[in-house]
């Protein structure tokens, strides 16, 4: 029998973040086949009644990942109090509730990533975890370079260096009696701090107007559609695993679990 945190369960089922979960159960909101909890019991995920002021909690469903092609004007959320336009409006046909693996700003666009297993978004979110995130840029400058070097050796946000990055020029246009200056180039950072490329650029004098993400852990954007979304295979979910660093012993239990086979 595994026993886990009730915390992570009721973050798990989609019932609230970890903290707010502790907030409830702290609040005496949240009992056990009957019985009130304390902040850090455990319980049978399998068999254990769980209730939220009274009401089950749904049973776990079977792990779902998928990848969003999010586009520019949807904010990473599951619902927004401005009501704005958000993420889930575009996966109200998955039949699961899944949640984003981090996020993308309003205006960036890209590969988002969802998912109902805490696990897995925390394996992927960790800040030791270094998951290679690849980035295309426009910026409205010229990119020289000294530009690259800084970008590449890092730069300090928030009073600390940001890891070394690689970057890739893929067009350049000088600019003309008519035109402004335009650069397009790749990044591929291993961290994920708020808004971080964009930063990064304003620091260095690069206006950025567009920005979008290809590529998370070696996963692709590819050919999907803005707005569409899709599964991921078994073999992408295992890639996504083992690019992350945080512990060797993750993957191994995914693959002991059977998670990301096929």
């Amino acid at each position: 029998m595994a026993l886990v945190r009730l915390q992570k369960v009721l973050a798990d089922r989609g019932v609230a973040s970890r903290r707010k979960a502790e907030e409830l159960i702290e609040q005496g909101a949240v009992r056990v086949n009957g019985h009130p909890v304390r902040l850090g019991d455990k319980v049978d995920d399998r068999k254990d009644i769980i209730t939220v002021y009274g009401k089950r909690i749904a049973a776990a469903e079977a792990s779902v990942y998928l990848m969003l092609h999010k586009p520019r004007g949807y904010v990473t959320t599951m619902s927004d109090e401005k009501g704005r336009k958000c993420v889930a409006d575009l996966i109200r046909d998955v039949g699961v509730r899944v949640y984003p693996v981090g996020r993308l700003d309003r205006d960036s666009e890209g590969l988002l990533l969802l998912t109902n297993d805490g696990d897995f978004s925390n394996a992927m979110m960790h800040p030791a975890a270094h998951v290679p995130k690849r980035y295309r840029v426009t910026v409205r400058a010229e990119v020289n370079a000294e530009h690259i070097r800084q970008l590449q050796e890092g730069v300090m946000l928030d009073g600390r260096r940001t890891l070394p990055a690689e970057v890739v020029v893929l067009t350049q246009e000088e600019s003309t009696a008519d035109t402004q200056p335009r650069t397009v180039f790749e990044i591929t950072i291993y961290e994920g701090r708020n808004r971080q490329i964009r930063r990064m650029c304003e620091l260095l004098g690069l206006d950025v107007i567009r920005l979008k993400r290809v590529a998370f852990g070696g996963i692709k954007l590819g050919m999907l559609a803005p707005g569409k979304w899709r599964h991921l295979e078994p073999r992408e979910v295992r890639t996504l695993v083992m690019a992350s660093k945080v512990e060797k012993k993750i993957a191994a239990e995914y693959i002991k679990k059977g998670k990301g086979r096929g």
